[in-house]
């Protein structure tokens, strides 16, 4: 006889044929495995609550008796309504079925029923979607629902479940340890997988999903582990030997203290640097939290170790910015240059040549960076502003000018705990989560579209102190579909407004990227006062002078996007105001108006961004890194995402996979599973 393994086809399980198996792959079912692990997406709960705690547009069940036969009326091509009265508990309740004609035979006088539908508590009414003849005592309480499509019936797809976990389940492998499983009272996997098909009642499902919430997440942490010790032992022997003293003299003529934040970030990296291992590491912070100072003391220790240091930035107009608050900072401690796609023929080739020769020490530089000519004598350390604006290749290209250099991302978007532990689980992450001493809030107003000329008169005034204001809106061009204020419609109302007054300005994604630039610096020269934009703004220069961020159509951004926003004022020493002219519809788009106004910690509003959207949304779909999790959900499992990251650090830390006889299986999984196939990168 043939042992069937569960890696086996599908149409080993009794009852599948070819073209139902053809069916399931459209699932993404191919093996027995798949089919034991296709779990339900939902489960509707069938309990007889009192009327009293029926809430209002809850789906519920409620049992009584009926009290006359159903009348049955038609409407449009082949629609009915069937309505009858139950009582429930001495009160008459009006039950309604659209498009279930043939229920009008089966349903009776006197006949006792069991209805589960929408609750209308103003009407005493439930509009049904499931109705049982007589009692539930014999029904089960929990009904598992499945993503089926095509011809696959939920039917259908519960009996084959039935059929594999009947025939198949003793071939179910354990993958945690027993001392894991006693410990966090988890059950084994083969009892979990058959409750979570066929769940005998809450507690049991309860337990089943928490056992597979945590091994999602501990086979997805241990992944990134491993990906990390990998990465960590491809890069030995590179150590920095930097100069502590001269790191200490740099850091005292520095016009500022660091944040007990900074200084800790700062240990963070330095520690990286005299590692003999290659750094990979995300420093995130607020705008303005001083990620830039944190990154010039460690561009200077690689300067003190005799190495070179790059900083590549998504824009031109923010590589100038950065190129010169380095001078500033450095003044003749260092030979920096800027490189960008700007400078070109005899000037290029010179500083291609001083920066082959070391005789540079710092290269601040767009994408010209990349650019095969740019050769590096000794680059030790890396950095790249705003990461999530370059790709994964642009990345590796600036890594491969050097022999496997420090790397440090940086990014102003304030990720929430949960995501960086997901989707940076293969890097160290440092936090720099508060702000310079001396800071002003920037006070944020929410209003509604009635007061817009009231925030122009606002604005006026503000530049008669001659201070700038941007304004923001969603859209390039009128929409038929999207009723919102578009940014050239916006513009030419600002001009008719201001006449010739103020200077306005332009700026939105479609601009060639010179002419950007162009608007952006004479912005920054102040020959523009008000800046209407698209989020184009959301990360590039500073302009201390402009102090008033308004957001047209504030309900349409996500708060990290509105908060990445308003971080474009309050840049100097003038008190900033950010405006929202918004008029919500819905209950969320009020909530993140009113968390605008009262938040101003980036980390905190990234967290409630991530409770209102959810991660897909959050960093978008296409390049987020984000697992699709069967089971887990990282922002309200977040507690089960932290215990597995611990266990996972722990059980690589400390060789268990190879070493400990209970991890025998995990081992194997990880083996049999071809996770890391170009992920070294």
């Amino acid at each position: 006889m043939i042992k069937i393994m569960l890696s086996d086809s599908i149409t080993q399980v009794k009852g599948v044929g070819e073209k139902f198996a053809e069916d399931l792959a459209t699932l993404n079912v191919h093996t027995i495995e798949d089919l034991l692990a296709y779990f339900p997406y939902r489960y509707d709960v069938f309990e007889i609550k009192p009327l009293g705690e029926l809430i209002h547009e809850d789906k519920v069940t409620i049992e009584g008796k009926v009290v006359y036969d159903p009348s049955l009326t038609f409407y449009g091509k082949n629609k009915s309504r069937l309505s009858f009265t139950v009582e429930v508990e001495n009160v008459a309740i009006k039950a309604v079925m659209f498009n279930r004609a043939f229920a009008k035979k089966q349903i009776k006088s006197g006949d006792t029923i069991t209805l589960t539908g929408k609750w209308d508590a103003h009407r005493l009414q439930i509009t049904v979607s499931i109705y049982k003849l007589g009692s539930a005592d014999n029904q089960a309480t929990i009904q598992p629902m499945y993503s089926v499509k095509g011809d696959i019936s939920t039917a259908k797809l519960k009996k084959m479940i039935q059929n594999a976990i009947k025939n198949y389940a003793h071939e179910i492998i354990e993958l945690l340890p027993t001392s894991y499983l006693e410990a966090y009272k988890l059950p084994g996997r083969q009892e979990a997988i058959k409750t979570m098909h066929f769940p005998a009642n809450r507690v049991s499902l309860k337990h089943a999903r928490r056992r597979f919430t945590y091994e999602e997440f501990l086979l997805f942490q241990l992944k990134m582990q491993l990906l990390r010790k990998m990465k960590r032992e491809a890069t030995q022997g590179n150590t920095q030997h930097y100069n502590p003293d001269k790191i200490k003299d740099f850091m005292n003529l520095l016009p500022f203290d660091l944040t007990n934040a900074q200084q800790k970030s700062l240990n963070q990296i330095l520690s990286d640097m005299n590692s003999p291992y290659r750094m990979n590491r995300l420093l995130q912070g607020d705008v303005g939290s001083g990620k830039t100072a944190v990154a010039a003391i460690c561009l200077y220790a690689t300067i003190t170790a005799g190495k070179q240091g790059a900083l590549m930035v998504p824009t031109e107009i923010l590589a100038e910015q950065h190129y010169q608050s380095l001078t500033d900072l450095f003044g003749e401690k260092a030979n920096i240059v800027l490189l960008t796609g700007s400078v070109k023929g005899k000037k290029r080739k010179e500083l291609d040549a001083s920066i082959e020769n070391h005789d540079v020490n710092i290269v601040v530089g767009t994408h010209a960076l990349i650019q095969d000519d740019v050769l590096f004598d000794d680059l030790g350390f890396v950095i790249v502003d705003e990461q999530h604006r370059f790709g994964v290749k642009q990345r590796r290209r600036l890594r491969d000018k050097g022999l496997n250099p420090d790397v440090l991302f940086m990014t102003a978007t304030p990720i929430p705990r949960t995501l960086a532990i997901t989707a940076f689980g293969d890097m160290d992450v440092s936090v720099i989560d508060e702000m310079p001493k001396g800071r002003k809030e920037i006070e944020t107003y929410w209003t509604k579209e009635n007061t817009f000329e009231r925030v122009l008169r606002f604005i006026k005034k503000q530049i008669s102190f001659g201070e700038q204001a941007y304004v923001i809106c969603p859209l390039i061009e009128e929409s038929d579909k999207l009723d919102i204020q578009d940014a050239v419609d916006l513009y030419n109302q600002l001009q008719e407004f201001y006449a010739d007054e103020i200077e306005i300005g332009l700026m939105h994604g479609r601009l060639p990227t010179e002419e950007k630039e162009n608007v952006m610096k004479q912005f920054a020269a102040n020959d523009i006062q008000v800046l209407v934009s698209t989020t184009v703004v959301e990360v590039g220069v500073d302009v201390p002078n402009a102090t008033i961020m308004v957001i047209y159509d504030a309900e349409r951004f996500g708060l990290s996007q509105l908060h990445q926003l308003r971080g474009r004022v309050g840049r100097g020493d003038k008190q900033s105001y950010c405006i929202l002219i918004a008029d919500p519809k819905g209950e969320v788009g009020k909530e993140r108006m009113r968390i605008m106004t009262e938040t101003a910690n980036g980390f905190e509003l990234s967290e409630q961004d991530l409770k209102l959207r959810g991660p897909g949304d959050f960093f978008g779909k296409k390049q987020s890194g984000i697992p699709e999790f069967k089971v887990a959900d990282m922002i309200h499992d977040y507690r089960a995402l932290e215990t597995a990251r611990n266990d996972a650090q722990e059980i690589i830390e400390k060789n268990m996979l190879e070493e400990k006889e209970e991890f025998y299986q995990l081992q194997q999984y990880f083996e049999n599973n071809s996770f890391f196939t170009d992920k070294l990168d």
